[in-house]
């Protein structure tokens, strides 16, 4: 009988508030993804490297503390989970396109397969997750970054009714992209 390769043991790590230290425990997390070998695009990687990013940033500015973050492969799906120590809740802002901040939850809950928050005894955790078989790709991908642009800069009951899109090209091969989404405007 054929018995399936054990799971590896959670990753976890602490993060200090500073800048330094958030990009080196993204860049972590990927390693020791790869080390794993989950099996995840290149692309995807990016993308978790990128929602880790802005979930540890989110947790070091906003309480000025050391965070916790945890990796787990559960042979479906990785998810990371970041845990600080205040007890309020993130929310998905809806804020114009030109904010500086609130825009991190916006690109998690576009690019994860699911995500969310928790109350703690230390605080809150905010998580997300993805799946190799869930990943988005290519004009996939492009399209739903698109929406999250769109759906931040959509105007509210105070706002003129005009939209400025912009869209940030995440990708180093140009020659795959519509010339229409290329152009400024």
């Amino acid at each position: 009988m054929h018995r399936p390769a054990p799971l590896p043991m959670p990753y976890g790590c602490r993060v200090a508030p500073r800048r330094d230290a958030v990009s080196a425990a993204r860049r972590r997390i990927v390693t020791v993804l790869h080390s794993w070998r989950v099996p995840l695009s290149e692309e995807t990687l990016r993308d978790v490297e990128l929602m880790s990013s802005e979930v540890i940033t989110n947790a070091v500015v906003h309480t000025e503390a050391t965070c916790a973050v945890a990796v787990r492969w559960t042979g479906r799906r990785v998810r990371v989970e970041v845990t600080d120590a205040s007890p309020g809740q993130p929310v998905v802002s809806s804020s114009g396109s030109d904010e500086e901040h609130g825009r991190g939850l916006v690109l998690v809950e576009s690019l994860s397969a699911a995500w969310g928050t928790g109350r703690v005894p230390a605080g809150k955790v905010v998580w997300f997750e993805v799946e190799p078989e869930a990943c988005k790709t290519g004009m996939e991908r492009l399209s739903t970054l698109v929406r999250a642009t769109v759906s931040l800069a959509s105007p509210g009951p105070e706002q003129p009714a005009r939209i400025q899109l912009r869209i940030v090209v995440l990708t180093h091969d140009h020659g795959q992209l519509p010339r229409h989404l290329l152009r400024s405007g």
